[in-house]
């Protein structure tokens, strides 16, 4: 009777005890289930936290218009150098000769007339019977020299023919106080010339871009009688007075 009573007190102890660790068990897993509840919460509240610690990343569309031509850095301060002044192109279009003639001035270029030069004939030792013709613009902005002057020589109804090797590869442009040139062939060195005659007179005329005449005539002192015959001859404009005696 005894044991049987001792049997039935180990039996209920048991069965307290594996209650009792039930018990605990579903405890554990139910404050477990918040816990890794509350963690999946944190690390998705986290996420976009750490997408924005990633936004300079969405800024290297300005970054990338203006450090690509100041630092080339990818950097959280990329905004800031993007506004420094930009780097020309390599491949910019580089400035005319008429743009950098006309800098100087800040002017666009214009005709040149007699009523912007002055012109000057002079008699040269070689080549024999040649004048050198010269033009120096006395305006306040550059000037166009186009093709070759128109001479008149006395009384002559006709303008001098023109060296056609002569044509320069760009027209001339003179900035306020540069020169240009002409050579001037009078006559005939072996005496083949016709029609020659003697004059103290000179007129001398522009060309427009269109090839007409640009301005009056403009009377140029010659100091003494010069002698020219049909082999009249002038050059186109040259910058350089050794290019106009050369032929």
């Amino acid at each position: 009777m005894r044991n049987l009573r001792f049997r039935r007190a180990a039996r209920t102890s048991a069965l307290g005890t594996a209650a009792l660790i039930a018990a605990l068990s579903l405890t554990a897993c139910q404050s477990g289930s918040p816990s890794a509840a509350e963690g999946s919460g944190d690390s998705a509240a986290q996420a976009p936290a750490e997408g924005t610690s990633a936004a300079p990343a969405a800024d290297t569309s300005e970054g990338t218009t203006g450090n690509s031509g100041a630092t080339g850095s990818g950097s959280g301060t990329g905004s800031d150098s993007g506004s420094s002044t930009a780097k020309p192109a390599a491949n910019a279009a580089k400035p005319t000769a008429e743009q950098v003639n006309s800098s100087g001035t800040g002017a666009s270029p214009v005709t040149c007339t007699g009523a912007n030069t002055k012109l000057t004939m002079t008699s040269v030792q070689r080549p024999i019977n040649h004048m050198l013709l010269t033009v120096t613009n006395t305006g306040s902005k550059p000037c166009y020299a186009y093709s070759y002057p128109f001479l008149r020589f006395g009384e002559a109804q006709s303008v001098p023919q023109v060296v056609e090797d002569s044509i320069p590869q760009s027209v001339v442009v003179l900035s306020p106080g540069e020169s240009a040139y002409t050579g001037v062939m009078t006559s005939s060195a072996d005496g083949s010339g016709s029609g020659g005659y003697s004059t103290k007179d000179l007129a001398v005329g522009f060309q427009g871009r269109d090839g007409g005449s640009a301005g009056a005539m403009v009377n140029v002192p010659l100091g003494k009688k010069v002698y020219v015959d049909s082999t009249l001859a002038v050059t186109y404009w040259q910058t350089d007075m050794d290019d106009a005696l050369m032929y």
